[in-house]
Formats: structure tokens, sequence, C-alpha cells
């Protein structure tokens, strides 16, 4: 028995050494069936194991060559399962966080998400629903023998703890408020600690981020006249432009202004061509008559 223990941490310490990142994933409300989809989806990415947590400190304490790894102890509490891994650990999160599934409450869980119970029918027969539905604040009438919901109620906010009573009355309406699924608490990448706020990415906010730098860095490039990979094509288009519309103003002919000069002295030429009468005639109504 002992022999199997000191085989084991030896086996983890491995597994520690050989891969850059460790996550602590919790498995709280995590099913079997889930945790081996888990392991099949990832495999050959990512070598997911259940480990008592006194095993892991005994194998942390035996990995010299990782620096800050010690750190990491102060998060193995309760269930968890160990992922082993080289992929970058925010996308590891992102991976475990799109595997979540949705499942019916129990007194005590937390909502994942506002909860908006839609105006409609019920399906239930008049009875003990009306007063199990109007004791969560949904109001209700009767209308062709079954028990209708009169208007869309929010029955609990995300984050909120969902009690028994609203549980029950969820799970007969087949609404599942509850998210179940690994969920990273804490990664251990190459000498950092990240926590569970930390790798939780809001993507669409970050891509828009990245957008708005890039294009920030876009403008100072081109105001400053800094040239990039990205900017030398715009810069080259504005200095050709500039350069046009000096030699446009300045008469000054070119294989790409000679043609839009001629064109440009041609309309100069027929808007005085169009004046001249007028100018005759402005010209011969000053001239004094001769005196006989």
């Amino acid at each position: 028995m002992l022999k199997q223990k000191i085989s084991d941490v030896e086996e983890i310490s491995q597994l520690i050494s050989q891969h850059n990142v460790l996550g602590i994933a919790s498995l709280k409300k995590v099913r079997a069936a889930q945790l081996q989809a888990f392991k099949k989806n990832l495999a050959g990415q990512v070598y997911m194991r259940v480990l008592k947590n006194t095993m892991m400190r005994r194998a942390i304490e035996t990995c010299k060559d990782k620096p800050g790894l010690k750190k990491i102890e102060d998060h193995l509490i309760g269930s968890n399962v160990y992922l082993f891994t080289d992929l970058n650990p925010f996308k590891l999160a992102l991976v475990l966080e799109k595997g979540k599934v949705k499942t019916t409450a129990k007194s005590g869980d937390t909502a994942a998400f506002d909860v908006i119970i839609p105006a409609g029918n019920t399906g239930q027969p008049p009875g003990p629903i009306i007063s199990q539905l109007n004791s969560v604040n949904l109001p209700t009438r009767i209308e062709s023998g079954s028990v209708w919901i009169s208007k869309d109620t929010l029955v609990v906010s995300k984050g909120e703890t969902i009690d028994e009573r609203l549980a029950s009355v969820l799970s007969k309406l087949g609404i599942k408020p509850v998210e179940s699924g690994l969920a990273m608490n804490v990664a251990y990448d190459e000498g950092l600690i990240i926590g569970q706020d930390q790798l939780r990415i809001d993507l669409d906010e970050t891509t828009k981020n990245i957008g708005a730098a890039f294009a920030d860095a876009f403008a100072l490039s081109l105001s400053i006249e800094y040239p990039t990979p990205e900017t030398t094509p715009a810069m080259l288009q504005l200095a050709h432009q500039e350069a046009y519309a000096l030699s446009m103003n300045a008469a000054i002919p070119t294989k790409e202004t000679i043609i839009d000069l001629i064109r440009k002295a041609n309309m100069e030429m027929l808007s005085l061509s169009t004046r001249l009468p007028s100018l005759d005639e402005k010209a011969t109504s000053t001239e004094k008559p001769k005196q006989d």
C-alpha cells in the first residue's frame, strides 16, 4: 500500500514536470459522464486525473524545478480534478466553459443567469400548482382548463440562491437554471498562479478592446508618420494623394496628372469663353458716345 502511494506520487511529480500548465477544476456538480466526455474530447491535449489533495501536496513538494508551484497549495480545497497540459491556460478555461450544460436546480443552488418565466400556458391543470406558482410571485389565471402565467416574471437573478420552493416550481416548468460542468479554479503556468477571475475572459469584450486599441495605434502611426507593415500602404496612399493635389494646384505636369491638367485647362477655357460675350457687351456699354 505504501509502495503504491510512493509510486503514485512519483507519477504525479513526473506529470507536473513534463507539462507547462497545471490546472485545478472543481468536481462540484460534475457528472461522471461529463467528466468522461471531457477526457475523451481533450485526449492528446490534456491529461485529466482525479486525485486526493494530500497526494498532490506530496507531489508538489518533490517538484523543486517548478518555481512558485508551492503557492498553488492554497487552492487544494474540496474535490478536484487535475489537468496536466501544455495548452494556454486561458484557452483551456474557455474549452471547459463551453462544455457546461444546464441542469435542474436543487435547494441552495446558484442561478447561472437571470430566470424569467414567460407568460403562457403551463400545461398544468388547476390544483396545488396555483398556490405553488403564487408562492414564488408568479401571477396566474385559469384558461381552457389549464393554469396560465399572466405575464413575464423575473423569479431569480444571476448569482442568487435558489430556495426549495422555487427549485420545485422550476422543475415542474421544465426550466434548468443551473450550469453543470468543469470550471477552472486556478492554473499554474511556468511560475505564474492565475486565479479564476483572471481566467474568465469575455471574448466579445476582449475582441472589441483589441479592435479599438488597433484603431488607435493605426491612427497614431499615421499622424506621426511612423511606418509599420500595417500602415505603410495607407501612408503611401496619403502621400500620393497629397503629391497629386500639389501637382494639380501648381500646374506641374507629370504622367499621372497631365491628363487631368489638360482637362482642367479645357474646363477653364470653356468657362472663360462663355463669359466673353457678356464681357464684350459690358465693354461696349461703357464706351462713351463720339461727339459730332
